[in-house]
């Protein structure tokens, strides 16, 4: 059985990551999507706990998906499944470089791991979480950039830090 784990950071989930993780549970056995900590990425918005959570509810009806969390490095934390492929998605010539590069050390690390690269499907290559944190700043409608299962948490979140922000 093959195992496919869809790494990222999902601050929040987008219509774009559930894209890349249905289409890998259609070709995978098991699909494991793991929050992973980047530390290059500064104050989330939501918590650890809170994007697993919401990951867990957008996913609920695909049965061999499961969701965990690792502060590991990723060519690490896959060595726990036997034959494990990445899955990652591309949404342009930008993201492959960065992501070729990822790979190639992953796999430098890990010579068992391979990565496969999905490209989005052309209605999500302009969606990331960080537009969608951007646009949610300034309560733009997000009803085709996050699933519907966690739209109101991802508007509550955002309205709440704008208040704190005009209070502040």
């Amino acid at each position: 059985m093959t195992t496919a784990i869809c790494p990222g950071s999902f601050d929040p989930i987008t219509l774009g990551h559930l894209n890349i993780i249905r289409r890998a549970a259609n070709i995978f056995d098991h699909v494991v999507v793991v929050v992973m900590v980047n530390s290059s990425k500064k104050s989330p918005l939501f918590t650890l706990e809170e994007r697993m959570e919401h990951i867990k509810r957008v996913v609920r009806r695909l049965p061999n998906v499961r969701v965990d969390s690792s502060h590991m490095l990723l060519a690490d934390y896959a060595k726990q499944f036997e034959g494990a492929v990445i899955v990652k998605g591309l949404r342009a010539v930008s993201d492959y470089e960065l992501e070729c590069q990822m790979a190639l050390v992953n796999k430098k690390m890990n010579p068992n791991l391979d990565t496969l690269f999905l490209t989005s499907s052309e209605k999500y290559t302009y969606i990331s979480s960080s537009i969608v944190k951007e646009m949610a700043k300034y309560g733009s409608d997000l009803r085709k950039f996050v699933p519907r299962e966690i739209l109101d948490d991802v508007i509550q979140k955002t309205q709440k830090m704008r208040e704190e922000n005009l209070d502040g």
